[in-house]
């Protein structure tokens, strides 16, 4: 169930901006293992918004998730791979002071195996992309 790799927070002290690595598939078809996130520390919470959290029982491991809606104690979260789990569902309401931060922009990395033209101009038109609050973004989120 991990989602963020462990280099997620480098830069973070002081820093408004980071960048993390998505691992794993409860965010798909938004975000794909592999993925590059970056990530405003800080920033206000809104539902629909994509961000990064401290894992309530594991607050070592980061997970990246869609804010669903704001509940007392906190905020409901959800992948939007509804298949996948490891989200408010299971763990209940985030407290705020494990919110870390939103997600901005998100770009995948080129794979040097790929050299093409072709891929290259492929690779260009989709691999870097912001990453919007859609609050109709996900059905799961309009289902609950």
């Amino acid at each position: 169930m991990p989602e963020l790799s462990q280099e997620s927070e480098r830069g973070r002290p002081g820093a408004p901006f980071g960048v993390a690595e998505v691992t794993g598939p409860s965010m798909v078809p938004t975000l794909y293992h592999g993925d590059r996130l970056l990530v405003h520390y800080g920033a206000r919470v809104r539902p629909g918004d994509v961000v990064v959290l401290r894992h309530p029982f594991q607050q070592d491991l980061l997970v990246v998730k869609r804010v669903a809606e704001r509940r007392e104690g906190g905020w409901w979260v959800l992948g939007d791979n509804a298949y996948a789990g490891g989200d408010s569902t299971d763990y209940g309401v985030v407290p705020d002071d494990l919110v870390l931060g939103r997600v901005r922009f998100r770009y995948r990395p080129l794979r040097s195996a790929r050299r093409s033209p072709w891929t290259l101009l492929r690779w260009a038109l989709s691999a870097a992309r912001p990453v919007l609050s859609g609050r109709a973004a996900s059905s799961r989120l309009r289902a609950r």
